[in-house]
């Protein structure tokens, strides 16, 4: 019982590591990917002084912990932001795998290819609801690789599990009309249309995850707005900064609400079906 419990620490801390990793990752797409930079073949650097970075200046928590919080080259302080979004994404990560039951108690094919693709998942949302609290934008990149990983969650489900998939097939049919009007149509006025990616990301969140997670999913967003809105009226009253007809003021990141809540509410889902009786 003592050995399992050891193994069992020993997967999740496994399962922490990858998550910082991918937060480590996760401010470079965050970064890169509005301006079009490559995120995969070129190597990080200092924001400061653009000195590339060696692989011990990457290692997520210790690095940040034993360079003090500054870059070992300009000696600059690096925002403790990237800190606390790797510590962030290992503690998600970890809660997923805990909230599906994943142990070495039952390591299913199907419990295992469900870990790696929410994972994959989840990671995806986060890189959308970082680009769009940061830019107000969503990017179709990442909105495709979001449909590749349920795509191939969906095909896994009818050709090993043998489970009905129709549910899957005719949101992800959704999905992809929709992509190919915002990329075909409004790519030709060399814009993206953000309602409707806000359609597509709550689609690709029906397609992968329960109609009831995600009905929690838009509820959630709206209280989240609706909270925001009201803070910031009050804010911009108490400085006198309202102006009339001042639609800049109430920009709200829809997308990053919308994945934030995602993911919570997927975790608090998956906990109380694979924990039932």
């Amino acid at each position: 019982m003592l050995v399992k419990t050891k193994m069992n620490i020993f997967l999740y801390a496994i399962i922490f590591i990858c998550g910082t990793m991918f937060g480590s990752f996760y401010t470079l797409a965050v970064y890169r990917i509005p301006l079009g930079k490559d995120i995969t073949h070129t190597r990080s650097y200092c924001p400061n002084c653009n000195h590339k970075l060696s692989f011990l200046d990457m290692i997520p928590i210790f690095s940040y912990i034993f360079l003090g919080g500054k870059c070992r080259y300009c000696h600059k302080k690096i925002r403790i932001r990237y800190l606390l979004l790797e510590v962030l994404s290992g503690v998600v990560f970890t809660l997923f795998a805990v909230s599906i039951d994943f142990n070495i108690y039952n390591m299913e094919i199907s419990k295992i290819i469900y870990c790696i693709c929410g994972l994959l998942y989840i990671a995806g949302l986060f890189i959308i609801a970082g680009i769009d609290k940061e830019k107000m934008q969503i990017r179709n990149g990442v909105l495709l690789y979001t449909i590749i990983v349920e795509a191939v969650y969906i095909i896994y489900l009818y050709v090993l599990e043998k489970q009905d998939i129709y549910r899957y097939v005719i949101y992800l049919f959704v999905v992809v009309i929709l992509t190919l009007i915002n990329n075909f149509y409004f790519s030709k006025k060399a814009k993206n249309n953000y309602t409707l990616q806000i359609i597509i990301l709550a689609f690709l969140m029906l397609t992968f995850t329960y109609e009831a997670c995600t009905i929690l999913t838009i509820t959630c967003t709206i209280l989240a707005i609706a909270i925001q809105l009201i803070f910031t009226s009050i804010a911009k009253v108490k400085q006198k900064k309202i102006r009339v007809n001042d639609t800049e003021e109430y920009k709200v990141p829809i997308g990053f609400y919308l994945c934030v809540s995602n993911i919570i509410m997927l975790i608090i889902t998956n906990m109380q079906i694979f924990y039932r009786g």
